[in-house]
């Protein structure tokens, strides 16, 4: 069989747009000739030996997908690169379908699969990656989203939006868990968008293992906060990714939390909104204040709803490019489009040397989008404890003398960033 067809592929989370990047990939494909098949669950059936599980990508089965939000070949987070024999499997069953050209749709997982299969196919298998992840965490250039984010942030807001209506009514609090691994992009993003009272992503923390004390007294501090200004309502929105930075000793606490095939903990499986809402809780008991309080994961509403046009638009011109590249000749690359124009990022650029893993996007917290966040949250703040006024005040909403607020709290203020200086 000769080898001249072209697969995708999708893998990791599901994130809106996903089939607008098979329709694009696909429809460039057919119109240069090229048999184009789609991998049903990933790896899940190649990476056996199964070669059975695959559909016919042709012009009129995907001509009006981009539409739609979730994933026609379905997803998966099988792991191809674990065992050698995997991806042997792998690269074998896609030559016995004659398949020489691969997409890959994925986050950094899936980048780190694509690189691993074009490295082991010595040039038999010409890989492009496209990235796909509502985190916003490929490393991709400053100011490029990955697609999905966009949709996901929108929709987010929306929901934030209608909480902090619904908690001003009802004078209570909402903790919104938001998803994000590693990186806290989605949570900041939809925080500072919808005007969520408090956000906190891990990278404020600078790479230090987390306390949980930490997060519940920054959290605590703003409803105290906001409580000396006469408000008992409010909403934080929580980076998931805090659990994956939490202290050892915290997270032995989740011993028994299962691992997903990229050895990252099932964060789904902790409930950390509760966690946080009843650590928050206990914390303001202490002091006589009672607060109602509800936890909410927002993230499964957000991955597979339909693409706003931004991301329709956009995945269409990366499924595009895609296929054009591999069409060309082009391996080994991560497909980027940078002020209008396509740009491949090669894999050996992507990789962590320290890690041997693809590198991951963080929320830089030097720039002024995450300080001006930051300015709009209400939270305690160093200039808190430098203003007595200020402070009484906040020592008077929960019952304490100055001194014993100052033991209590000005431990989250510690690190705090220095304040924004705009140049003029």
């Amino acid at each position: 069989m000769t080898n001249n067809k072209l697969a995708i592929v999708v893998g990791g989370g599901p994130a809106p747009g996903i089939n607008s990047v098979i329709g694009a990939a696909s429809i460039r494909a057919n119109l240069s000739g090229i048999e184009t098949l789609g991998l049903l669950d990933g790896y899940s059936h190649i990476m056996l030996g199964d070669t059975s599980k695959v559909t016919q990508l042709d012009i009129e089965s995907v001509s009006r997908i981009h539409f739609r939000g979730g994933s026609i070949l379905r997803t998966a987070r099988a792991n191809p690169t674990k065992k050698p024999e995997h991806i042997r499997n792998t690269l074998d069953g896609l030559r016995k379908l004659g398949v020489d050209k691969l997409i890959s749709i994925g986050g950094d997982d899936t980048a780190f699969s694509a690189l691993t299969l074009a490295k082991h196919s010595e040039g038999s298998l010409r890989v492009v990656h496209v990235p796909k992840t509502i985190d916003n965490d490929l490393d991709l250039p400053e100011g490029i989203p990955t697609f999905g984010y966009q949709t996901a942030r929108h929709v987010g807001v929306n929901i934030v939006k209608d909480l902090l209506v619904d908690a001003r009514t009802t004078n209570r609090w909402y903790f919104v868990v938001a998803m994000g691994r590693t990186a806290g992009h989605l949570a900041l993003g939809i925080g500072k968008a919808s005007g969520a009272t408090v956000t906190v992503i891990p990278e404020e923390f600078a790479g230090r293992n987390i306390r949980l004390n930490q997060i519940v007294d920054i959290v605590a501090g703003a409803i105290i906060k906001r409580l000396s200004y006469g408000r008992s309502d409010g909403v934080a929105v929580l980076a998931e990714g805090l659990v994956e930075h939490l202290d050892p000793e915290e997270l032995a606490k989740f011993a028994d939390v299962e691992r997903d095939e990229h050895d990252h903990i099932r964060l789904a499986e902790i409930d950390f909104g509760d966690l946080i809402k009843k650590q928050v809780r206990a914390r303001l008991a202490a002091f006589g204040v009672s607060t109602a309080i509800v936890d909410k994961d927002i993230g499964y509403e957000l991955r597979c709803t339909d693409p706003i046009p931004f991301d329709m638009e956009y995945t269409r011109d990366l499924g595009y490019c895609a296929a054009k590249y591999l069409l060309e000749g082009g391996s080994g690359a991560m497909v980027t489009i940078q002020n209008g124009v396509f740009k491949p990022k090669r894999f050996d650029d992507m990789v962590d040397p320290k890690t041997g893993k693809t590198r991951v996007r963080l929320v830089n917290i030097e720039t002024e989008y995450y300080k001006i966040a930051r300015r709009y949250m209400l939270r305690l703040r160093k200039d808190d404890f430098d203003n007595d006024d200020q402070l009484r005040k906040l020592a008077s909403a929960v019952g304490l003398s100055v001194a014993a607020f100052r033991d209590e709290f000005e431990h989250v203020v510690k690190d705090e960033a220095p304040p924004l200086r705009l140049g003029v």
